[in-house]
């Protein structure tokens, strides 16, 4: 395929000589782009966005833009840093960053859906899928292995632990623990991703320690820190120690449940 002749490659762009760029794409001076990545019909890439290897970027979307913050000048603006092996299909927007030095980060194997969106200075870990017009506000996190369904709507700030999941058109106001199903008008735990739990290789032993320990934390009716203690003295485990780690790290709180 090569470049289409109908693309602009600014000059101050670096691509790797085996990018593929189709037709009437942009991208800009500064903007680094690795080996093997296929951009597609129409896409802008901005000149802060820094892209690994073997990256496929959808028709119409747009990489790097400028943030959607009214504070935002262009001496302000931080990067946007992609890993290896992500697929952002039609109309994905991700933003550069602004109020952190190391900006936008995304890191290896997301699946992104037509019509996502990732805000500035978000972080977003590896194999994680978000469905069509999934949504994180500025600063949010999202962990690894995470599925954000459709229309789901993440507030500035939060984080989604790691192997859960959001049920679609679900707004979440505060942090989401690791391993669970939330869903509602507004986040609330419904239960353990156990599907996904199973797919990620989480053994009967280990999903059944995950399910004591939100009891622990949840349904004792102990104050947060005792509870916290008396998970991590009667389920040692590795899955424990995350749970209690992400909970006690939370700057917006946990969700609770339903």
């Amino acid at each position: 395929m090569g470049i289409h002749p109908t693309a602009i490659i600014e000059s101050g762009a670096q691509l790797h000589p085996s990018v593929q760029v189709g037709a009437y794409s942009i991208i800009e001076r500064g903007a680094v782009i690795g080996p093997g990545c296929v951009i597609e019909s129409c896409v802008r890439i901005y000149g802060a966005t820094r892209m690994g290897r073997d990256n496929r970027i959808g028709h119409g979307a747009t990489i790097g833009a400028e943030p959607q913050d009214l504070g935002y000048r262009p001496e302000l603006s931080k990067p946007l840093t992609i890993g290896d092996c992500n697929h952002f299909k039609e109309g994905v927007n991700i933003s550069r960053g602004i109020k952190t030095n190391q900006g936008t980060r995304i890191g290896d194997h997301n699946f992104l859906m037509a019509y996502a969106h990732i805000g500035h200075d978000c972080t977003v870990g590896d194999y994680n899928i978000f469905a069509n017009t999934a949504t994180l506000a500025g600063h949010a996190e999202v962990e690894n292995q995470v599925f954000l369904s459709g229309q789901t709507a993440v507030h500035q700030f939060c984080r989604i632990g790691a192997v859960s999941m959001i049920a679609g058109v679900t707004g979440v106001p505060q942090d989401v623990p690791p391993f669970v199903i939330a869903d509602g008008h507004r986040a609330r735990i419904i239960g353990l991703n156990l599907v996904g739990l199973r797919r990620n290789g989480y053994t009967q032993a280990q999903r059944s320690t995950i399910k004591a320990v939100y009891r622990v934390i949840f349904r004792s009716g102990l104050r947060q820190a005792a509870a916290l203690a008396k998970a991590e003295r009667d389920y040692p485990s590795p899955q424990t120690r995350q749970i209690a780690r992400f909970i006690e790290s939370s700057r917006r709180g946990v969700i609770s449940f339903a």
